[in-house]
């Protein structure tokens, strides 16, 4: 019997899956199978966020997904201000001269009063000489006015400028603007509308094989030669003699490979992995001096080369690049009020920490999963652990105090310190990790200090300086050994960056709009971007793998390229506030070694204060140093610390007892007894005059050197003083002789006294026989009268009366009315 559905089965089964197939095609979205994790919002461009982005005011999306059916708040909360574009920010916020409504209405002068001018980072109350004042109040350079490159955030600084004529050497471009002459037809757009590519004819050379060169300069197919046709008007194309000759038959051409004959003549060509050394010979070629060759390792053999991969890193298969080994790598880069996360291979999109006023500056420490940023409005360091950054009660503040204009931030993940720079006081300084230990390292011939970067394993650092003499430098990690890395063809060096791996420097020019990296010692510098279309005003950057990763004030936004060519240039992060620092978070960008400081049982090295890793020149340098806080010096072990001297040579004004011009040399702390010091009583640091001057000292730095003829005027005064202190002595001499021959009596008289108080010691005194022993002796002088001590009573004024006759010459001999039997 037949199958009832014989002939037709089989046709509706088709039918019934032709079905299915069109209801999933126009029901089901494919896509929908990339699903967001568990908490994010998924963009209309399949973008994940996190839902902290969402209806926030920003097109974090890219294409707007996120702010659509947001409905405007209708107030915000008690501690909020809202925005006249209904955004809400904390109330704390407004009136403080840095806006954060993206219309400025928390600054505005309807709500603050004055001219509710915005914060802006280079605004300074007076420019100096060589800047320019922008209308907003920043200051840039004064030779970057009118240059055709606006460097003010309103332009202010191009216009008014006059019509710009370029040199004999330049190009001008079609907005007026000039670039340099071998720029033009480059296949690179230098201009910023591209006119310096317009026109250009992509001129080829009459070279072989399919180009002949004619004698008197013509070029023609190659194929037109010993065509027994004269092509060239000079006739050279068609020489009798050579045409059907092959060199290449006789000794192969003279060749040391390949000999290939043409029409006329013939060429030597070499083998791959050769060259040709001369027209002839053959050599091999070094690969491995195009940086290009290789991501990272670069082996040369003859006729070949080979690429290979640092520890940690393997070869991609497919595109012959080192990738990273462990977990995905993620960047953390500052959007002024809040730090962000992309993670670079699932591209999702979250917040890390919020609520910040200004940060500018961040670093991390991968091993403890931990991160360290600056607040260049508050002034002060933080730290708080990734996971728990969010939590504003987790911001632990390390640094706050003494900070002007922290502007970069450095950590030595292997040492445990914290490195800085400070704008504002031009310093850069160093604490430990929990910022309890601080102090200045370097603070001489800074300008405007910018980034900063460290080499834990080699002991040095490198910062940018772009003040007016703009400059990459180095200097090992506890501030010795400074250098300049790079100085020439070099404006406004904002971020640096090492790449470990490959011991090159990364740095980002915001006036010359380049990326640009030399090796580690200055030397092989290198150009990776170059174009003001693409680099607006690039502010920090980082490398890891084959991709640079920057930030662009400017365009609001991260971006990343291809290190090794500077192509395949895409946005990671746009609609941004404000863009600054940027880091990447892989624990090999922080390969572990040992720490220098703790290798002993000895904990920190031994040193009272900061270890310091020491810069590692050669291989008999320390591993580290040992530094003491601001005001203090290292001892005599090199590991303590003591008071630093004190520079000053005279001691303070209200040093009693000391002659004007007398010089004081203090060792250490020394302060002075109020009521005068006895030479009996100075130590070996203090020399001092006798008593009895003005209370004021005069400074060194005022005193000048005698000239000889006031030499010659005090030689006089000089010989009077000595034969005055002469007559002194032998008087000293008699009276004390005098004395001890003669026996005396003595008894108190008030009536003599000035003054009937206790502690007074003028007396009379009376000579005397031996039978008067109940009265105690008494010493001729009262206390006050000897020499270089200030004593009280008249004893003071009768000694000085003596001192002054005997310096005037006016010596006094024994028996005359000054020494009759009433002694003084």
């Amino acid at each position: 019997f037949a199958s009832p559905c014989a002939g037709l089965c089989a046709p509706l089964g088709l039918l019934i899956l032709y079905f299915f197939f069109f209801a999933f095609v126009l029901f089901v979205d494919p896509l929908d199978a990339k699903a967001c994790p568990s908490g994010e919002f998924m963009c209309a461009n399949r973008k994940c966020l996190a839902t902290v982005y969402v209806c926030d005011g920003d097109d974090d999306c890219g294409d707007g997904s996120d702010e659509l059916k947001c409905a405007a708040p209708l107030t915000c909360g008690p501690n909020h201000l809202r925005c006249n574009t209904s955004e809400c920010v904390p109330l704390m916020w407004s009136c403080d001269g840095d806006p954060d409504c993206s219309d400025n209405s928390d600054e505005g002068p309807e709500r603050c009063g004055g001219d509710g001018v915005p914060y802006l980072a280079n605004r300074k109350a007076n420019c100096t000489a060589g800047e320019f004042r922008c209308a907003n109040g920043e200051c840039v350079r004064l030779t970057w006015k009118c240059d055709g490159d606006p460097d003010c955030k309103d332009k202010s600084d191009e216009s008014d400028c006059p019509l710009l004529t370029c040199r004999p050497d330049e190009f001008q471009c079609g907005d007026g603007s000039c670039i340099h002459g071998t720029k033009q037809c480059n296949k690179i757009y230098d201009c910023l509308d591209h006119s310096d590519e317009s026109g250009c004819v992509n001129a080829t050379k009459c070279e072989g094989p399919l180009k002949f060169l004619c004698k008197n300069g013509e070029c023609i197919d190659s194929s037109k030669v010993c065509d027994s046709v004269k092509d060239c008007k000079d006739r050279s194309d068609e020489p009798k003699k050579e045409c059907g000759l092959n060199e290449c038959m006789i000794n192969n051409g003279g060749c040391s490979h390949v000999c290939m004959d043409r029409p006329i003549g013939f060429e030597c060509q070499c083998p791959t992995g050769y060259q040709l050394l001369d027209k002839k010979t053959c050599g091999d070629i070094d690969e491995c001096e195009n940086p290009d060759a290789c991501s990272q390792i670069c082996i040369n053999y003859k006729g070949d080369f080979k690429c290979e991969c640092y520890e940690g890193y393997e070869m991609d298969p497919v595109t012959k690049t080192c990738k990273a080994e462990g977990k995905s790598p993620y960047l953390l880069f500052t959007n002024r009020h809040e730090i962000r996360r992309v993670d670079l291979v699932k591209r999702d999109y979250s917040q890390v920490v919020s609520t910040q006023k200004n940060t500018v500056a961040l670093d991390l420490d991968v091993a403890n999963n931990r991160i360290f940023w600056c607040d260049r409005f508050h002034r002060k360091i933080y730290s708080a652990f990734i996971h728990e950054a969010s939590d504003p009660a987790q911001q632990v503040p390390l640094v706050d105090s003494s900070l002007k204009t922290p502007v970069g931030l450095a950590l030595d993940w292997l040492q445990h310190n914290l490195y800085w720079t400070d704008s504002g006081d031009k310093s850069i300084s160093v604490a430990s990790v929990d910022g309890t230990k601080r102090r200045v390292l370097i603070n001489t011939d800074l300008s405007e200090p910018r980034a900063i970067a460290l080499d834990p394993h080699h002991g040095f650092m490198y910062w940018s300086d772009w003040g007016t003499r703009a400059k990459i430098e180095k200097a090992g990690m506890n501030g010795v050994d400074r250098q300049v890395l790079v100085a020439d063809n070099i404006e406004w060096p904002n971020g640096i960056t090492l790449d470990v791996a490959n011991r090159r420097l990364y740095w980002v020019d915001s006036k010359l709009h380049l990326v640009a990296s030399v090796d580690l010692n200055g030397a092989h510098r290198r150009t990776h971007i170059s174009s003001a279309e693409r680099l607006g005003h690039p502010y920090a950057l980082a490398v890891f793998e084959d991709r640079i990763y920057w930030t662009d004030r400017d365009r609001a936004a991260v971006f990343m390229a291809n290190r090794l060519t500077g192509q395949e240039i895409h946005t990671l992060a746009e609609n941004l506030n404000d863009p600054h620092d940027i880091v990447v978070f892989h624990q090999l960008r922080q390969p572990q070694g040992p720490d220098s400081c703790n290798l002993g049982s000895v904990a920190n090295g031994g040193c009272d204060y900061l270890c310091l890793k020491a810069p590692q020149i050669t291989e008999h340098s320390p591993k580290y140093t040992c530094a003491c806080p601001d005001g203090q010096d290292l001892g005599p072990d090199m590991r303590g610390c003591v008071p630093a001297p004190r520079n000053d040579l005279t001691t303070p004004s209200h040093s009693a007892g000391l002659t004007p011009g007398t010089r004081v040399t203090v060792a250490e702390d020394f302060s002075l007894p109020s009521g005068g010091v006895s030479q009996a009583d100075a130590t070996p640091h203090l020399t001092t005059a006798p008593s009895g001057a003005p209370e004021s000292l005069t400074p060194l730095s005022t005193l000048k050197p005698v000239s000889s003829q006031e030499s010659k005027a005090l030689v006089p005064v000089v010989a009077t003083v000595v034969f005055g202190l002469v007559c002194t002595g032998v008087y000293l001499v008699w009276r004390n002789w005098r004395r001890n021959s003669t026996k005396s009596m003595n008894f108190d008289n008030p009536v003599y006294r000035k003054t009937t108080g206790e502690g007074e010691e003028d007396e009379i005194h009376i000579g005397r026989t031996d039978g008067m022993g109940h009265h105690a002796h008494h010493h001729p002088y009262p206390q006050g009268v000897s020499m270089g001590v200030v004593g009280a009573g008249g004893g003071t004024l009768r000694g000085y009366v003596l001192f002054l006759m005997y310096s005037f010459g006016l010596c006094v001999i024994p028996g005359g009315p000054w020494s009759s039997g009433n002694t003084v």
